[in-house]
């Protein structure tokens, strides 16, 4: 099985996969104006973990992006764990930046909650469809694979995350005009990179010499095994 070949860049591909999720736990919860309409900061960056996954998925097939995925989380939730014994902790009396500090870290427990189970459902939801398309498409167009599987994914990714993480926050009518905004911007930057998708694709799957097809894939998305 694919699980168990050793690959080049495997290890490589999850540590950048870790470092966007992890900058995006936290700084999710700012929102910036994307023309007249709010969206979280992470709109600029976070898609590109959903390029991770097409590469993934594409490449080392379902169950090495899965159990990519979970080590993502692992890492997020361990994060998030620390972040929220930082700020319990009595700061010093020398520490004048501790209202700040906690004003920053403190919206991160529900804003993680809500982020987990947004990129856990909507990574799934991406590499099922990604994973299915190739099949169907034979291996060819690679480009309706990734937009396809990333329309759906992120639609529920973003859908997830500002209905847990900020319904109440914001008035309803912003909340809902955030989700279409911000789903439509990622899908863009996911177009937008899709040329250096290609490339990176290609690449990997000369230097590990492997072009993976799910057919016989166990797609439950509660599966675990450690990528490396």
């Amino acid at each position: 099985m694919q699980i168990e070949k050793r690959y080049k860049y495997l290890g490589f591909i999850t540590c950048l996969y870790i470092t966007f999720q992890l900058v995006s736990d936290v700084s999710a919860g700012k929102l910036i104006d994307f023309f007249t309409f709010p969206v979280s900061v992470t709109v600029l960056f976070f898609p590109i973990t959903y390029i991770f996954s097409d590469i993934l998925t594409e490449v080392y097939g379902y169950a090495n992006a899965r159990n990519v995925l979970w080590t993502v989380m692992i890492s997020s939730i361990l994060a998030g764990i620390i972040y929220m014994l930082v700020v319990a902790l009595n700061p010093s009396k020398i520490f004048d930046a501790n209202d700040a500090y906690t004003r920053v870290l403190g919206q991160v427990p529900r804003i993680l909650i809500g982020g987990w189970l947004a990129v856990f459902a909507g990574d799934i939801t991406n590499n099922f469809i990604l994973a299915k398309l190739k099949i169907v498409t034979r291996g060819k167009f690679l480009w309706t694979r990734t937009i396809s599987s990333t329309i759906a994914g992120q639609l529920v990714n973003t859908s997830v995350f500002y209905i847990i993480g900020l319904y109440g926050v914001l008035p309803l009518n912003v909340l809902l005009t955030s989700i279409m905004s911000g789903w439509v911007i990622k899908v863009f930057v996911e177009i937008v990179f899709t040329p250096i998708t290609y490339f990176v694709v290609a690449k990997l799957k000369t230097a590990e010499g492997v072009d993976f097809y799910d057919k016989h894939t166990n797609f439950n998305p509660f599966t675990f095994k450690p990528p490396f």
